[in-house]
């Protein structure tokens, strides 16, 4: 069987759990037609880089399946039916990526530590104490 990776793009207005009702939608799809879900992942409500379909964000979901074309194609034909999936690509691969894909990698990059950025706040330096903008300068007369 060949190996894909799919990714579709749902409604911002859809709550997780929907959304997690098109996965197992999309699974039982490919595993009735002799495929196999090898592995899923919820890349969660992201910013699209431009409107799609009055949509400025959208739930990101890609699947690794392990499946014949039948199924690719039953699977594609069921998500451009289903009004609440913006978008989907579906991609045959030579071979699925160990561990988690990149953009989950970036994601747990992106939570961790700043390093060395410093504080941001607090100490100004020589710089003197920070003044509002409706105070006025203490040296005019």
């Amino acid at each position: 069987m060949a190996l894909y990776e799919h990714v579709f793009l749902a409604r911002q207005d859809l709550a997780q759990a929907q959304v997690d009702a098109m996965v197992e939608n999309a699974t039982q799809i490919i595993e009735g037609l002799g495929g196999k879900i090898v592995k899923n992942e919820a890349w969660g409500l992201r910013g699209l880089a431009y409107k799609i379909a009055k949509n400025r964000k959208a739930h990101y979901v890609m699947l690794e399946i392990d499946g014949p074309s039948a199924a690719i194609a039953e699977l594609e034909r069921q998500i451009s039916i289903n009004e609440d999936i913006i978008r989907y690509m579906t991609v045959r691969v030579d071979e699925h990526e160990a561990g988690p894909s990149a953009m989950m990698r970036r994601n747990e990059r992106d939570r961790g530590d700043r390093g060395d950025r410093g504080s941001r706040g607090g100490d100004r330096g020589d710089r003197g104490p920070r003044r509002d903008r409706d105070e006025a300068p203490r040296d005019a007369a």
